[in-house]
């Protein structure tokens, strides 16, 4: 378990995760890509099934912010954003992903890297994504990052099959 040393404030046995998916989009890179880059698109996919995204800012450039605020059905917001790294159109997409109170303390401190390739007119895509809990806490929030990264996966394929 992770916990904060009193005397220096910092925390102990540091609680870190990593994760890799990889899925098939029956989608072009282009448009898998555009999902990515798009707030009118990532809006509808981002977060577990359920949640909602009542604000989804995308500067998609290299050390351009992006910042979303996922809703849960409960009604919890969870805010989250990063900075952009490296941007390769339509290959590759690599950012910052830090995870917030709603006052705008990082609880998790993350990178994430996605990779789109060809395959046979369909979207190859990794997901590797890593993150370690800045505050206790937030070693809940490491446990559901898998589950989490593959329902938001999921809910992509649902708005790539939009029409």
């Amino acid at each position: 378990m992770t916990k904060i040393d009193a005397r220096t404030g910092a925390l102990e046995n540091v609680a870190k995760r990593e994760v890799v998916i990889t899925r098939v989009f029956d989608a072009p890179r282009k448009l898998v890509f555009k999902a990515w880059t798009d707030p009118k698109h990532m809006a509808r996919w981002w977060g577990p099934m359920g949640f909602t995204n009542p604000i989804c800012e995308l500067d998609a450039r290299v050390g351009g912010a992006w910042r979303i605020v996922m809703r849960s059905p409960a009604g919890i917001e969870y805010p989250c954003g990063g900075v952009y790294r490296e941007i390769v159109e339509s290959e590759r997409l690599v950012f910052t992903n830090i995870a917030t109170d709603n006052e705008g303390n990082p609880v998790l401190d993350g990178l994430t890297a996605v990779i789109f390739a060809e395959h046979g007119g369909k979207t190859k895509l990794t997901l590797q994504t890593r993150a370690v809990a800045v505050v206790a806490h937030a070693a809940a929030y490491l446990a559901g990052m898998e589950a989490g990264w593959t329902q938001s996966l999921e809910r992509l394929a649902e708005e790539l099959a939009r029409p």
